[in-house]
């Protein structure tokens, strides 16, 4: 009994911890997110381009699904995922103060470069 709590914890935990960092920090997940992206496929669609049992594709949709970059809809006897990026703003933001830092370096060192090759035809006029 003791167990089951921990682990029902433990699952639920992990539930709550799911991002979208998490959710694109595997390469299936991508992978899927890209399968779904132009349009909805229905689960077995998406397993079987996967070399990985139909479950563990079922996990990476329900995390996908839990970071809120899925949702799955239920249509007949299918289960049709259907992107939903939007998520993924957070995710681009993130990433732009970083090009912006390493956009700064890259002009710095590109004046840099000018400065030795001015240096170098002053040398070589010489």
């Amino acid at each position: 009994m003791l167990a089951y709590i921990f682990a029902s914890n433990y699952l639920h935990n992990m539930k709550a911890r799911r991002d979208v960092y998490q959710a694109i920090a595997d390469p299936t997940r991508r992978a899927i997110i890209n399968m779904i992206a132009t349009e909805p496929h229905n689960v077995n669609t998406i397993a079987e381009k996967f070399k990985v049992t139909r479950q563990a594709i079922s996990l990476h949709i329900q995390i996908l699904a839990d970071c809120g970059l899925l949702v799955v809809e239920q249509q007949g006897r299918e289960r049709l995922c259907k992107a939903h990026l939007n998520p993924l703003g957070e995710v681009s933001h993130w990433i732009e103060q970083y090009r912006q830092h390493f956009e700064k370096r890259l002009d710095k060192l590109g004046s840099y470069i000018e400065k030795i090759k001015k240096q170098r035809d002053g040398i070589s006029k010489k």
